[in-house]
């Protein structure tokens, strides 16, 4: 079996469009898209580790919501299981780019326009069901 990174990804709605991070040139699957977020440290819940991770990759301070799904993806480098939650940011707050190359907004109807992470994929077909 191959080494199992457990990692949290946020899902932010807002105007009834959601939340694309592309990864950036520094990191593996560089240019692919994703829920931010990041692997649960030992000691944390799900819901501690992405509030931390996107103070630390966004710089802004959100509120974790509901629990959406779980997928694992099977990588070269191990296997990724990815707890998608909803989650919220205020309004007057623009997210900082730290580890991303952009962010978009895309509507539901947009959300095969971007090349998203495999881990990922599972959690927008989720998605798309209940939007």
């Amino acid at each position: 079996m191959s080494k199992l990174i457990h990692v949290t990804g946020a899902v932010f709605v807002r105007d009834d469009r959601i939340m694309a991070a592309q990864r950036g040139e520094s990191k593996s699957l560089a240019g692919y898209w994703e829920f931010p977020g990041g692997k649960i440290e030992p000691g944390e819940t799900g819901e501690e580790s992405l509030a931390r991770e996107l103070r630390e990759e966004l710089l802004i301070d959100a509120t974790v919501g509901d629990f959406i799904a779980r997928s694992e993806y099977e990588y070269s480098f191990g296997t990724v299981r990815l707890d998608a939650y909803f989650c919220t940011f205020s309004d007057d707050v623009e997210p900082q780019l730290t580890e991303h190359a952009q962010v978009r907004w895309l509507a539901a109807d947009e959300l095969d326009d971007v090349e998203w992470a495999p881990a990922d994929i599972p959690i927008i077909d989720e998605l798309k069901t209940r939007l």
